[in-house]
C-alpha cells in the first residue's frame, strides 16, 4: 500500500510504501474489548476517620451502681459522647455508630475495591493497536466516525516530512488545510464550546471535540500544540480509537518507520 508524503507547504513531495500494519484486517471486536478494559471508575470513599472522632466507644449497660450506667433512663445501649456532666449525672448524645447523628457510614465504598482493572492478553493488545492504526488509513472508517464529512472519502493516511513540525501555528494550520481538504480540516481542529444546559454549573462548562492526532517519532517534537500529539513509541489504542475507530491521524515519515519496526 502506497501513500503520498507532504512537505511543509502541504504539497505532494513523493510517495512511500506503508508497512503492512496499515492494510491489515480491522478487528472491531478486539478494539472494543480493549477500550472496555481501559475504562476506570473514579475512586471515592469517605474519610477513614469520619464519624470516629469522638470518645464514644463501647456499649453502656443498664445495671445499678455502675459508673455511667443508663439504669432507669429508659434509653438504648448505644455508644454516647458526653456533652456535659454534673457529678455522676451525664448529658449524653449517641455517636460513632451508623444509626446516630454524625456517625460513621455502615458499609462505605472502599478505594481498593475500585482500583481493579480488566487485564488484556499481550497479543490481543497488539492486535487492537494494529487494527486502530489500520482504521486511520481506511477512508470508510474515517467518514463513519465524523458525521460532518457526510460520507465524503478522505485520502488517508496523511504522512508529512519532519520539517512540518518546525512550522509555527499559523503556517501549520495553513499546511494542514492543504493536506486534509476543507471538510476534513473542519473536524480535525479541536473546538471548544460552552455547554448548553445545567452542566455549566456542575464543573463541566466546556465541550471539546477530539479532533486529529499528530503522531511523531521518538526524538521528534512539534513547535505547536494545536493537535493532540503522541509519539510512535508510546502510542496506544486510546490515542487512535477512543469514541470509535477511524480518527484522523497525521504521521511523520519517521513515525511510520518506527511503527513498522515496532509492530512487525
Amino acid at each position: 500500500m502506497k501513500t503520498q508524503i507532504y512537505d511543509e507547504h502541504g504539497k505532494k513531495a513523493r510517495e512511500m510504501e506503508l508497512p503492512k500494519i496499515f492494510s491489515t484486517k480491522i478487528r472491531e471486536d478486539i478494539v472494543a474489548k480493549v477500550l472496555e478494559s481501559k475504562k476506570i471508575i473514579q475512586p471515592y470513599s469517605p474519610s477513614p476517620v469520619a464519624g470516629n472522632q469522638y470518645s464514644a466507644s463501647g456499649k453502656f449497660n443498664h445495671r445499678r451502681h455502675v459508673w455511667k450506667t443508663l439504669y432507669g433512663k429508659g434509653i438504648s445501649r448505644i455508644p454516647r459522647k458526653i456533652m456535659s456532666r454534673r457529678g455522676s449525672q451525664f448529658n449524653m448524645q449517641g455517636a460513632t455508630i451508623p444509626g446516630t447523628k454524625g456517625g460513621r457510614r455502615a458499609h462505605p465504598p472502599k478505594i481498593l475495591h475500585l482500583l481493579t482493572r480488566n487485564t488484556i492478553n499481550k497479543k490481543e493488545m497488539k492486535l487492537a493497536l494494529i487494527s486502530a492504526l489500520s482504521a486511520t488509513a481506511n477512508s470508510e472508517m474515517i467518514s463513519k466516525k465524523y458525521s460532518r464529512l457526510n460520507d465524503e472519502k478522505v485520502k488517508a493516511p496523511f504522512v508529512v516530512e519532519s520539517k512540518f513540525l518546525e512550522l509555527k501555528t499559523k503556517d501549520f494550520l495553513k499546511a494542514m488545510k492543504e493536506i486534509l481538504g476543507e471538510k476534513a480540516f473542519s473536524v480535525a481542529v479541536s473546538e471548544r464550546k460552552v455547554r448548553s444546559g445545567v452542566g455549566k454549573m456542575r464543573g463541566r462548562k466546556y465541550k471539546e471535540n477530539a479532533g486529529a492526532v499528530l503522531v511523531v517519532g521518538k526524538k521528534e517534537k512539534s513547535k505547536t500544540n494545536v493537535l493532540d500529539m503522541t509519539n510512535a513509541e508510546n502510542i496506544g489504542v486510546l490515542d487512535l480509537a477512543e469514541g470509535g475507530m477511524g480518527r484522523i491521524a497525521i504521521y511523520t515519515e519517521e513515525a511510520i518507520k518506527e511503527l513498522g519496526e515496532k509492530l512487525k
